[in-house]
């Protein structure tokens, strides 16, 4: 496994939109026009990262809150610690395999979520076989910046949008994600 300070998160959200957005004829992946649908108003274009947000919240203070209502609602959920600076290089560091069925090292989506700490507020609440559950202090508050997280959530787990509730389309995640404080990731 590499490190996160090798990599570039807008070059890596780049490269991964191009691949979920690429249609090979061999693979039982959607159509053209259904992955285009998916992924409107962008289309198989990289629209680029969304702007920082400036916290409405201290961010670590949410991911305390959002971390309590977390057990609460899983309360079979196990603490782990990790020697590391922040929860997105202790995923790193604990040798975090969720989203093994797209890239096996897992550096490179630390690297992403270290930049979602700096620039939204993000922190590492939870991380499961497949799961991961992020606190935001600075959500997006218009269409416009939810529409461009929504393509950066894509790029880093394409089965939030193909596997979630329906439709199946970056507007309609968008949509729900708009002012809400976590983030939730699955991988199949």
């Amino acid at each position: 496994m590499s490190s996160p300070t090798d990599h570039e998160p807008a070059g890596l959200l780049a490269e991964w939109w191009a691949a979920h957005t690429a249609v090979d004829e061999d693979d039982d992946a959607p159509s053209v026009e259904q992955r285009l649908a998916e992924t409107a108003p962008h289309g198989q274009r990289w629209p680029g990262t969304a702007p920082s947000r400036q916290a409405a919240a201290d961010a670590d203070d949410l991911a305390a809150e959002y971390a309590q209502a977390f057990l609460a609602d899983r309360p079979q959920s196990r603490l782990g610690l990790a020697a590391a600076a922040s929860g997105a290089d202790a995923l790193t560091a604990a040798g975090w395999s969720g989203p093994a069925n797209y890239d096996n090292d897992t550096a490179k989506f630390s690297a992403v979520i270290r930049d979602w700490e700096h620039r939204f507020g993000a922190r590492v609440v939870a991380a499961g076989f497949s799961t991961l559950h992020l606190s935001v202090a600075a959500p997006p508050v218009t269409e416009e910046d939810a529409l461009l997280i929504a393509a950066e959530h894509f790029a880093f787990c394409p089965d939030t949008i193909w596997q979630g509730s329906r439709p199946y389309t970056l507007a309609a995640y968008a949509e729900r994600m708009t002012g809400v404080h976590n983030w939730d990731f699955w991988w199949d």
